[in-house]
C-alpha cells in the first residue's frame, strides 16, 4: 500500500495494491505495521461503523471533542462518495482548511483522518456502503458538527443543493465560527 500525506498535516490517503485476475480482485485493505512505519502514527481502532445511503445523502460535518475525540480510517465497500475533512486544530497551520477526495469501490482508496478534524461525505452513487474505523468510542455528549454549507469553509460539494438529502440533525449544525475553539 502507498500512504500519502494530504496538505493537511496528519491526514493521509491510503492506496492499497490491488491484485486482479480472471477471478476478480484481492487487496489488503489495511496493514497496521506498514501504516505506522510510513506515518509514525500509532493506531488502535476500537469501533467499526458502516452506513448505507442513497445518492444525494450528505452526512456531516461531524466530530467529537475532549476525551472522546476520534481519529478515523474511512473507505467505501460499494459505490462512491465525495469525502471531506476539515482541520479544527486551533494551533495547526491548516486550521479551518479542508481536504476532499472521491472514494469509491473501484480504486479502494481510503482516508485517515486524525483527531481534531470534522468529517462528512456526500453519496454520489445509489446504494453506497461507507465503512469506517474509529480509535475511540462514540459519545453522544461529545458530538458536535458544522453545517455543510458554512460560508467560512466554502466547501464545494459539486452537487445541486436542492437535491441534497440531510437529516434534521445535520440541518441544525453550527457554523464554523461558533466551534473554532473545540480543539
Amino acid at each position: 500500500m502507498t500512504v500519502e500525506e494530504t496538505h493537511l498535516k496528519g491526514c493521509f490517503v491510503i492506496t492499497p495494491k490491488i491484485i486482479k485476475d480472471q477471478r476478480g480482485c484481492f487487496f489488503e485493505s489495511f496493514n497496521k505495521a506498514q501504516f505506522e512505519a510510513k506515518t509514525g502514527i500509532i493506531t488502535n481502532f476500537v469501533q467499526d461503523n458502516q452506513s448505507q445511503s442513497s445518492k444525494g445523502v450528505l452526512r456531516g460535518l461531524h466530530f467529537q471533542t475532549g476525551d472522546y475525540a476520534q481519529a478515523k480510517r474511512v473507505r467505501i465497500i460499494k459505490g462512491k462518495v465525495l469525502d471531506v475533512c476539515v482541520d479544527l486544530r486551533k494551533k495547526s497551520p491548516t486550521f479551518g482548511k479542508h481536504f476532499s477526495i472521491v472514494l469509491d469501490a473501484i480504486e479502494h482508496k481510503q482516508l485517515y483522518i486524525p483527531k481534531g478534524f470534522a468529517h462528512g461525505f456526500l453519496v454520489l452513487e445509489e446504494d453506497t456502503i461507507f465503512s469506517y474505523k474509529c480509535d475511540n468510542y462514540y459519545n453522544k455528549a461529545s458530538e458536535k458538527g458544522i453545517i455543510y454549507n458554512d460560508k467560512t469553509l466554502n466547501i464545494d460539494w459539486g452537487f445541486p443543493e436542492e437535491d441534497l438529502i440531510l437529516s434534521e440533525k445535520d440541518l441544525k449544525l453550527s457554523v464554523f465560527e461558533t466551534i473554532k475553539g473545540s480543539f
